[in-house]
């Protein structure tokens, strides 16, 4: 069984990993974001899980065994990228702009077996729909620091998944990672999924 590599921070994500049977080992990537800076939002949250899968997979402790996933989540409102907002004010004039609209959530997957050296990604997208929150709401929201940590400046399982009214795509995806389509780039590589999972009966 290969030794399953998560390239991100994120403890969302390493939380759908395990949840989902695989026990992954965290290395951070330390990736300078702003690289993908103009591309289209498709476009930027592929490239920059290629960038942090590829900076971890040269890495020297990672086992020549290994499937690194390098993931980065973008939200796409009115053409334009959002990532994580720079500061309390960002993220307070976002959901101004998101209340009682729709954006859509992209995520690039990338996944390299060390191995083989075979790389497949791709980018799973999720449309979500936000609650028409009241100024009061934001400013309490934005107080508790949650926004300023995570693409788009909302989560879906914690505080902010009661001002998410609804999600049409992979709702696993909006909170980082999507697991059929990670699923997906597994087989493509070769590999079983539920080879993956840590503890099997």
């Amino acid at each position: 069984m290969p030794t399953f590599v998560l390239a991100s921070a994120s403890p969302a994500r390493l939380a759908t990993l395990r949840s989902a049977g695989l026990d992954p080992t965290v290395i951070v990537s330390g990736v300078d974001e702003s690289q993908a800076d103009g591309l289209p939002p498709f476009e930027m949250a592929l490239q920059l899980a290629e960038l942090k899968c590829a900076a971890v997979a040269g890495r020297d402790e990672v086992p020549a065994d290994a499937l690194v996933l390098g993931c980065d989540s973008v939200l796409e409102l009115d053409g334009e990228a959002l990532g994580k907002p720079a500061d309390a004010a960002v993220a307070r004039e976002r959901w101004h702009a998101m209340r009682g609209r729709s954006g859509v959530l992209y995520t690039g997957h990338c996944l390299r077996d060390t191995a083989s050296g075979q790389v497949a990604a791709a980018t799973a997208s999720t449309t979500v729909f936000f609650a028409d929150v009241s100024d009061e709401e934001v400013e309490a929201y934005v107080a508790t620091g949650e926004p300023l940590h995570v693409a788009g400046a909302f989560t879906v399982d914690s505080l902010g998944g009661a001002f998410v009214t609804g999600i049409e795509g992979d709702h696993h995806n909006v909170v980082g990672v999507s697991l059929p389509l990670l699923r997906d780039l597994v087989i493509e590589l070769g590999h079983s999924w539920t080879d993956l999972w840590a503890s099997r009966p």
